[in-house]
C-alpha cells in the first residue's frame, strides 16, 4: 500500500470534517422511523450539530511522518468545527494479536466542540503520534473499529420529543482490506479467523444501520478491496442530508496522493451537504485569499500552518482587520489554535466576499506552504405565504416560499441555490399528514422561473376540522432552511369574509411610501373590523402601515387603499416582509397576505435634481460675463492713451516730447504740465495727485476722439498730428491708438531707471526734437505731486 498517500489523506480529513449539516435524522429507534405524531421545536440559531467519528487505519506499515500528518489532520478537525453543539471523536485502529494489545486506540473520546472542547481535542489528538506496538497489533480489525465508533456515537445524547435526533457519521480511512488472520479472538486458524471477521463485520454494519450511523469509506493504496468498501458504505444507515443522490453514503477510491485532497473534500461535501471554498497557498510572508458567498451564515477559515510559529492576521472583504474574538460589524468571531499547527477563525454571519489572510513567520520557519480554505453553511430563514391564508376543506391552496439569511439578505440569485430541493408537509386534525413539492421552474403555479420564489399547491382534505401546520424543507449542499412551522386554520365552508391584498411593486427611497389596495367582500349581515399588519419584516426595517383598522361594510364589497411608509433610516436593498389583513372579530384570523416586493434605493441628491438648471445657469452667466468683459476691454482699449506721444512746440520748433506709458492714462485721461525752469527750455511732465487739478488734461472718449483741456480753459477737440494751442506754446499729439504689448510694458520691466542727462554729445537738442539740457529720465516735482518717467 502507498502509505505516504494514506498519510496525506489523514492530514486532510480533519479539515473536511469541520462543518455540521442538516443530515436526515436517523431512526428514533432501531425498529424503524418515527410515526406521524411529532413535536417541532423552534430551531436554534446556530449550525445544526453533528456527532461524528474519524476512524483511521493505523497498520504497522504507517510511517512516522504519516503519524505526524494524522495528528495535524485531527488538529484541523478540532479547530475547524463551526458548531459548538457538535461532538467529535478520533479513533485509531489496528488489531489485537497478543496479550496486552487492543484493536482500537480511542485517542479522543466524544467531546463537545465548544471553545473549551476544541482545546481538549487539540491536546488529545497529539497521542496519535505516539504509537505503541506493544498495545496494538499490525492487522486491520474493521469490526472492532466500527463497533467502537457506533458505541461512542450512540451514547450520551438520546433523542427527545423536544429536539430531533442528531445525525451520526463515521468517516473511515483505510485500504478496505480486512486482516484479522492473526487475531486469536476470531478463531483458531487463519482461514477461520478471516471468515469469522467478515461475518462479524456484517453484524457490526447492521448494528450501525439500526442505530442510524452512516459509514463513508475512503480507500487508497495499491491493493484496495473495492467490494469491501462498497459493502461498508451500503451496510450502514442509508439516510441522507437531502434528496440529492450524492448525499447517500458511498465509497470513494483514489489512486495517488495528488487526488486525495479533492476526494476527501468531495466525500465530506456529499456526506454533509456542505460547501467548501478552496483558497490560495503560499509560504510566509504572504497574503492568502478565500471567498465566502453571500448565502453563507456560518463559516470557518481554516489555516493549515504546520508550524506554530506562523502568525495569522485576518481581513474581511472590506479590507478591515477583524478581531480574534468578539463582535464586529454584525459578525461574531472566535479564533482558536493560534499556538498550534492549525489555526481557525470561526465566523457567524460572515461578510460575503474575498477574505484576506496575512501570514508571517520568523526566519527558519518559512519553508512550508500554508493553505487556507473556507468551510461554510447557509442556514436560511423561510418566508412563507399561504393563499388563501385560511383555506376551506376541499379548497386548493397555493404556497410560496422565499429565503433570506440572518443578516436579512433576501436570496435573489438562483445560482446561490443550485441543486436545491424543496418540499412541504401539511398536518392537522382530521387527516393524515402529506407532503407536496415546491418548485421555481416557471410552471404553474410558479409564476416565473429563477425568481427564487418556490411555489407549490395542495388541496386541503375534506376531513380537515381545525388547525393546520405547514413545515417547509429546503436542502442543498451547504444549505438548509430553518424548518419553522406555519400555522393556519381551516376556514368555514361558506366564507363570511374574503379579502385580497395587492401591493405595488415599486422602487422607493428611505422615508417613502408604498401603495396598496385591500379588496374585501363581507357576506355577513354586520360590519367587520379588520386590521392591516406587517409580518416578517427585514431585520432593522422600520415600517408602518396606514390605516391600521379598516371596516368592511355588511353585505357589500369594498376597495380600501392603504400605504406602507418606510422610516428615513431604512437600509438600501430589497425589502422583505408581508402585509397581512386579519379579522379582529375572529381571533385575528388571517384573511390574506401579500409580499412586500420593494427595492429601496438612495434618494436623489440636490445635485441630481438641479444639475441641468445649475449647469445651464452657470454657462449663461459665464457667457454674459465674457461678453461684458469683452465690451469693457474693448472700451478700455479704445480709450487707452498708452503709446501716444505729446510734442511741445514753439512756432513750429520742437521743444520737448513725452510718450504716455501703460498705467499713466487711467480712465482714458492723462494730466500733464509744462515746466519752464529758469534758464532751461520748457519741458512736458506728467502729473497726478494734488497737482492734477492745476494741470492740462488730455482725454480720449469711448469712440476714440481726443479732447484737450488746457489749464483753466475749456475742453477742445484735438486731431492727431495737428497743433493745438497750449498757453504760450503749441501741442501736437502723435502715436498709435492701441499699442500692442511689448516687453517694456510688462510689470517686471517697469523699474525706475537712473536719469539720463542731456548735453553735448548726447544727441539731444533742437535737432532731435528735445530741448538741450532737458532731462529725459525722471523729473522731480516741486509741488509734492507724483512724477512719471518720460523716456527710456
Amino acid at each position: 500500500m502507498h502509505w505516504t498517500s494514506k498519510g496525506s489523506a489523514l492530514l486532510l480529513a480533519g479539515a473536511l470534517l469541520a462543518l455540521p449539516g442538516p443530515l436526515t435524522a436517523p431512526p428514533a429507534t432501531a425498529a424503524g422511523a418515527p410515526g406521524p405524531a411529532r413535536t417541532v421545536a423552534e430551531p436554534a440559531e446556530g449550525p445544526d450539530p453533528l456527532d461524528f467519528a474519524v476512524v483511521v487505519d493505523q497498520s504497522a506499515s504507517l510511517a512516522e511522518k504519516d503519524l505526524a500528518r494524522e495528528t495535524e489532520a485531527a488538529a484541523l478537525l478540532s479547530q475547524g468545527e463551526i458548531s459548538d453543539r457538535s461532538r467529535a471523536a478520533v479513533i485509531g485502529f489496528g488489531s489485537s494479536e497478543k496479550p496486552g494489545q487492543s484493536p482500537v486506540n480511542e485517542v479522543c473520546p466524544p467531546t463537545v466542540a465548544d471553545a473549551a472542547g476544541r482545546e481538549r481535542l487539540s491536546a488529545c489528538v497529539q497521542q496519535l503520534g505516539r504509537r505503541d506496538a506493544a498495545r496494538m497489533g499490525p492487522g486491520t480489525d474493521f469490526p472492532a473499529a466500527i463497533r467502537q465508533a457506533v458505541t461512542r456515537l450512540t451514547e450520551g445524547r438520546p433523542a427527545t420529543t423536544k429536539a430531533p435526533a442528531v445525525p451520526k457519521v463515521v468517516f473511515l480511512l483505510t485500504d478496505g482490506k480486512l486482516d484479522v488472520a492473526d487475531s486469536p479472538e476470531y478463531g483458531t486458524d487463519r482461514d477461520t479467523r478471516q471468515s469469522n471477521g467478515a461475518r462479524r463485520l456484517t453484524e457490526e454494519l447492521a448494528r450501525a444501520r439500526a442505530a442510524g450511523v452512516q459509514i463513508w469509506p475512503l480507500g487508497f493504496g495499491s491493493e484496495i478491496d473495492r467490494s469491501a468498501l462498497t459493502a461498508m458504505a451500503e451496510g450502514g444507515y442509508r439516510g441522507a442530508c437531502s434528496d440529492i443522490p450524492d448525499s447517500v453514503p458511498r465509497m470513494r477510491v483514489v489512486g495517488t496522493s495528488a487526488e486525495i485532497d479533492k476526494a476527501l473534500q468531495e466525500t465530506f461535501a456529499a456526506a454533509r451537504c456542505a460547501r467548501i471554498a478552496q483558497g490560495t497557498v503560499g509560504k510566509p510572508p504572504a497574503d492568502l485569499t478565500v471567498t465566502i458567498p453571500p448565502i453563507a451564515t456560518d463559516g470557518s477559515l481554516t489555516i493549515a500552518k504546520h508550524d506554530p510559529k506562523v502568525r495569522v492576521t485576518y481581513y474581511d472583504p472590506a479590507g478591515r482587520k477583524v478581531p480574534v474574538r468578539g463582535e464586529f460589524d454584525g459578525s461574531t468571531f472566535e479564533v482558536s489554535g493560534q499556538d498550534g499547527p492549525v489555526e481557525a477563525l470561526r465566523v457567524k454571519d460572515p461578510l460575503p466576499g474575498r477574505w484576506r489572510v496575512h501570514i508571517e513567520a520568523p526566519e527558519g520557519h518559512r519553508d512550508r506552504e500554508v493553505a487556507v480554505r473556507a468551510i461554510w453553511q447557509g442556514r436560511l430563514r423561510s418566508d412563507v405565504t399561504l393563499d388563501p391564508a385560511s383555506p376551506r376543506a376541499g379548497e386548493k391552496v397555493t404556497v410560496q416560499v422565499r429565503m433570506q439569511t440572518r443578516r436579512g439578505v433576501v436570496i435573489t440569485d438562483p445560482r446561490q441555490l443550485a441543486g436545491l430541493t424543496a418540499a412541504a408537509e401539511v398536518a392537522g386534525a382530521g387527516f393524515e399528514p402529506f407532503a407536496f413539492r415546491l418548485a421555481d421552474d416557471g410552471q404553474a403555479p410558479d409564476r416565473k422561473a429563477g425568481d427564487v420564489r418556490f411555489t407549490g399547491t395542495f388541496t386541503l382534505p375534506a376531513g380537515a376540522t381545525g388547525d393546520l401546520e405547514l413545515v417547509t424543507r429546503m436542502a442543498a449542499p451547504g444549505i438548509t432552511s430553518d424548518r419553522r412551522p406555519v400555522h393556519a386554520q381551516r376556514g368555514p365552508d361558506v366564507p363570511v369574509l374574503t379579502a385580497g391584498l395587492v401591493v405595488d411593486r415599486v422602487t422607493v427611497h428611505p422615508g417613502g411610501t408604498v401603495r396598496g389596495t385591500l379588496d374585501v367582500t363581507n357576506n355577513d349581515s354586520a360590519p367587520h373590523t379588520l386590521r392591516l399588519a406587517l409580518q416578517d419584516q427585514t431585520p432593522g426595517a422600520e415600517l408602518t402601515v396606514a390605516p391600521t383598522p379598516v371596516t368592511a361594510p355588511a353585505g357589500k364589497s369594498t376597495s380600501i387603499p392603504f400605504t406602507v411608509t418606510l422610516a428615513a433610516g431604512t437600509a438600501l436593498g430589497e425589502l422583505g416582509g408581508r402585509v397581512a389583513v386579519v379579522d379582529t372579530g375572529d381571533g385575528d384570523a388571517v384573511l390574506d397576505t401579500a409580499f412586500l416586493d420593494v427595492l429601496v434605493v438612495a434618494p436623489p441628491t440636490w445635485w441630481d435634481r438641479w444639475w441641468k438648471a445649475v449647469t445651464g445657469g452657470a454657462v449663461a452667466l459665464l457667457v454674459l460675463a465674457a461678453l461684458a468683459g469683452i465690451r469693457i476691454a474693448a472700451r478700455r482699449r479704445r480709450r487707452d492713451l498708452t503709446g501716444v506721444t505729446l510734442e511741445l512746440r514753439d512756432d513750429g520748433r520742437p521743444l520737448h516730447s513725452l510718450t504716455i506709458r501703460r498705467g499713466q492714462s487711467e480712465g482714458g485721461t492723462f494730466t500733464f504740465t509744462v515746466d519752464e525752469p529758469y534758464g532751461e527750455p520748457p519741458m512736458l511732465r506728467g502729473v497726478r495727485g494734488t497737482a492734477a487739478s492745476t494741470a492740462h488734461v488730455l482725454r480720449r472718449t469711448g469712440s476714440g476722439e481726443l479732447l484737450l483741456r488746457p489749464r483753466g480753459g475749456g475742453q477742445v477737440p484735438v486731431r492727431a498730428g495737428e497743433p493745438a494751442g497750449l498757453g504760450d506754446h503749441e501741442l501736437v499729439v502723435r502715436g498709435a491708438r492701441t499699442p500692442s504689448p511689448r516687453t517694456r510694458d510688462l510689470p517686471w520691466s517697469r523699474r525706475p531707471r537712473a536719469p539720463r542727462r542731456t548735453g553735448p554729445g548726447t544727441g539731444t537738442g533742437p535737432g532731435t526734437g528735445a530741448v538741450p539740457g532737458a532731462a529725459s529720465g525722471t523729473t522731480g516735482a516741486t509741488d509734492g505731486s507724483d512724477t512719471y518717467d518720460v523716456n527710456f
